[in-house]
Formats: structure tokens, sequence, C-alpha cells
């Protein structure tokens, strides 16, 4: 069997499972969706990068090719034009054109916010500031940043800065009514114990967190537990990033156990979007979303009667 053909095996398979008979409660009604999926944009990051697909065509791709109506963007793939009003009004017209909802935009590149020198601190949170106009303009809730401090200084220095430059930015944020929100992205912010504690610190409404099923990994040889600093991390959550790296032939996630990630995102009380986020090297990145969408889906179904 040829990787196609294992793939559409294990959709297939998904598939089925969900209308098992021990799911019955997907055919039983319901209100709304225990959550819904969107898109990260990441999970084409090979097939922009190679020039394979513009930025302006992601949201209709969604729509068309996965059937997904909302979607993260990142900065990366639109870097120099952040502050091009123009271009940023053609990605809002498409994605509405495609009935797609634009949920927030993925920043990197842009300073450490938790830069020891207070003035490369500024800086960060002053670079941050277009991107935070960009959410605006599109129409999206956030912005996703990372709680970079260089690593240097105690547990709680570090802390305290990370906070520092968060509050900076978000009190820049707030009045547009935009989230800053911050992902598990290596380092100390893949402690959840460390990151739920910058939330604290810094106290606003307007600043979460993005948990990320996969990023637990502070350095080498040291790791966080994920099911754990998903839990801490919940509370403070304004998105969540469903990871996946690899699916066994029945089409499971082989890292993470999917039915007990997502029951601590909805004991957490979150209904809202879960956005697929593939990174492996097993599928296509096409073939990749579509096996996440479907794994989304069917945990979805088998959750329903915990939480219906």
């Amino acid at each position: 069997m040829d990787r196609r053909d294992f793939t559409k095996a294990s959709l297939l398979a998904l598939t089925g499972l969900s209308l098992a008979p021990s799911m019955a409660a997907s055919s039983a009604p319901a209100s709304a969706p225990l959550y819904r999926i969107s898109l990260a944009q990441w999970s084409l990051h090979s097939t922009l990068f190679d020039g394979e697909l513009d930025n302006l065509d992601f949201a209709r791709t969604a729509r068309e090719e996965f059937g997904i109506g909302a979607v993260e963007y990142v900065n990366q793939f639109f870097m120099d034009q952040a502050t091009n009003q123009s271009y940023l009004k053609k990605m809002k017209r498409r994605a509405d054109n495609a009935g797609v909802d634009s949920l927030l935009i993925m920043c990197d590149s842009e300073g450490s916010l938790g830069h020891p020198d207070a003035s490369e601190r500024a800086q960060a949170v002053e670079n941050h500031h277009k991107w935070v106009d960009a959410a605006k303009m599109l129409g999206c809730h956030s912005i996703r940043v990372n709680a970079a401090t260089n690593d240097e200084g105690s547990y709680e220095e570090q802390m305290k800065r990370a906070a520092d430059g968060l509050r900076q930015l978000t009190e820049y944020a707030a009045p547009k009514d935009i989230n800053v929100i911050v992902e598990n992205h290596g380092g100390l912010s893949s402690n959840g114990e460390w990151l739920a504690g910058v939330m604290e610190t810094v106290d606003h409404s307007h600043c979460g967190t993005l948990p990320d099923f996969g990023n637990f990994t502070i350095r080498e040889g040291e790791t966080f537990d994920r099911y754990e600093g998903v839990r801490l991390l919940m509370p403070h959550a304004k998105g969540v990033s469903a990871k996946t790296f690899a699916f066994n032939e029945k089409g499971f996630e082989t890292t993470i156990d999917y039915p007990r990630i997502m029951r601590i995102v909805l004991e957490a009380g979150y209904h809202g979007h879960v956005g697929i986020e593939y990174e492996g090297d097993g599928l296509d990145e096409y073939e990749g979303i579509r096996a996440t969408k479907i794994l989304l889906e069917r945990t979805r179904t088998q959750l329903r009667s915990e939480f219906g």
C-alpha cells in the first residue's frame, strides 16, 4: 500500500469509527458543537514557502480544500505587508468572499517581549503594534506572541520580565478589542506552570494563552507533561492549537491521546475554535490536515455524551 492509499484507508477508518454504535451521540441533536475547527496557516508552511500557494489564497483554500471556515494566519507569510492597508483589505475581502472567519495572527521575529534589557523589551512591544493593528483590520480577535526571555535570569525574574512586556503590549491592544495570547513555544514558555504564572502576573482580561498540544519541550532533555500543561493553561485560553505529527493505520495520532487531551480542554469550559496544526512528515500537508480534521471530528463525536 503506498502512502496515498494508506491515507485514504486511515481516513475511512476514522470516518467509520465516528459512525460506530459506541458513538451514537453523533446522531443525537445538538444545539451547538462542543468545539469548532479552524486551520492554522503553519500547516501549509512548506507549500507557502515553496511558492505553491499564495498567502492571499489561504482562506479560500481552507474552505474549498478542507471545508474549514476559520483560519489563523502566520505573519511570516506576509511579513512586509503589516502596514499595507490595501493588501490587508484584499486579505479580508478574499476571506469574506470565501465565507471564512479570520481568528488571529501568529507573530514571530519581532523581538523578545521578556528581554532582560528594558529598552529592548519596549522595542519588541512597539514592533508588535503593527500586528495588533493588522489583526483589527482583518477582523481577528487576537495576535499570538511568544513569551521569550532570552533564558536569562532566575525563574521568577524571567516571569516578571515576560509579564511586563505582555502587559505593555496588552494595554495597547485592549482598547482596540484585540487579545494578546501566548503559546507554549520553547524555553520556559513550554513550562505550563511558569506560563500560567505569567498570566496571573499580567492579570488582564485581554491577555491569555494559546495552548499547543505539541510544544512542551523546554530545552533538550527537559519536557513538561503535555496533559498537565494543557490543564494549567486552559483557564487562560482564548484559542487552542491541535498539533499532530503522525497517524497509525487506524488514523489515530500516535504521540497524543486526543480524547484525553480534548477532555481537558472541554472540562475547562472551552467551546471555541481548535486550530489544526499538522507538522508531520509521514503525510503531505494536505493529507495531514485532512487526517487531523477527521480525528478532531471523531473525538468531538466521542465526547458528546460526556459534555453534551
